[in-house]
């Protein structure tokens, strides 16, 4: 904290939104303002806007990971549809747009498609897209925080439920958090449940940093959108202009750290409270942590996942799993 000026023509502080949601999100988003050093967590990433921004972000050079792990089902696409079987019910944990889930409808035929993210609207609007191209799947979207709670709607079929989590955002967790989480899923598989899954694994810095900090800003507008989606839910006054996007690896915690960098000192307030951050603070947003293939399948052992088999791309960037509930 240090001594500060407000920056000129402060946009109006937005109205926070009411609900129990709402007041839980606010609460959440205060208590991660007031720490000593400042974090947001990194699902608040994920309004409208930023379920479009990262939809961008997967399209980019520097961001391998959606390109590397689609090579993966693509190359090993029987092996996968040996292991996972047909007729599935399909869980698409962080569904987003449903895209990867929706490549995997010919292989999988699925019984029941379940998407499931924390934003809501935009899911919706996916799968009403999606229903039109795949009339014979039964669809039924969940709007659900699964970081925080996996109960799953009774309409969810119990057997053979097929957990899908792509794109390594496991790697969003730490490693106890994540645990928790893995374990949290095996308690939802029943007893013919599994788990298909993507991790990215540890490579160069240079290539991780860029893959979170591209040359066109793209990463860097999904990052900053975080204090737009902040303002709406909370009543703040982030300034979008008083602050810059950072990526880095942390190679002791195998782990690439966004965060934003205040520009200038600042005073961001919200009803009944505030913060000052000095120029050159920065506010944590997202951990991404990187995984060996070992460490891993030994993850999934530790929370109750087995029979794990893996593939992977021939440079070994990203890993695919398949692990059933044992």
């Amino acid at each position: 904290m240090s001594s500060t000026q407000i920056s000129p023509q402060r946009p109006h502080r937005p109205r926070p939104k009411f609900g129990a949601a709402a007041a839980a999100a606010r609460a959440e988003l205060a208590a991660g303002l007031r720490q000593a050093s400042a974090r947001i967590s990194p699902k608040y990433l994920y309004d409208a806007l930023g379920s479009k921004l990262f939809e961008a972000i997967c399209l980019l050079d520097e961001y391998y990971v959606t390109r590397v792990e689609a090579g993966i089902y693509a190359a090993a696409a029987a092996p996968i549809a040996a292991a996972t079987g047909t007729g599935v019910t399909l869980i698409d944990l962080g569904a987003g747009n449903c895209a990867k889930a929706a490549a995997l409808f010919g292989t999988l035929q699925p019984r029941q498609y379940v998407p499931i993210d924390i934003s809501a609207a935009f899911l919706h609007g996916a799968v009403e897209r999606l229903a039109t191209a795949h009339p014979q799947i039964p669809m039924l979207p969940v709007g659900l925080d699964f970081a925080e709670s996996l109960k799953l709607p009774a309409q969810v079929e119990a057997r053979r439920r097929l957990f899908f989590y792509p794109g390594s955002s496991i790697g969003n967790f730490a490693p106890l958090a994540a645990a928790q989480f893995l374990t949290r899923v095996h308690g939802e598989c029943g007893d013919d449940g599994a788990l298909l899954i993507g991790v990215d694994l540890v490579k160069p810095a240079a290539v991780l940093e860029a893959a979170y900090d591209d040359a066109l800003g793209v990463t860097g507008a999904f990052n900053l959108n975080v204090l737009r989606h902040a303002n709406a839910l909370l009543g703040s006054d982030f300034a979008v202009r008083d602050w810059r996007h950072v990526a880095l690896f942390n190679a002791e915690q195998s782990r690439v750290e966004m965060h934003l960098e205040a520009l200038r000192d600042v005073i961001v307030r919200w009803p009944g409270a505030e913060r000052a951050f000095a120029k050159g603070e920065l506010m944590h947003t997202e951990n991404s942590y990187k995984y060996t293939q070992r460490g891993f399948v030994e993850l999934l052992n530790a929370c109750g996942f087995g029979e794990v088999q893996c593939w992977t791309d021939e440079a070994q960037q990203f890993l695919v799993c398949h692990a059933r509930a044992v």
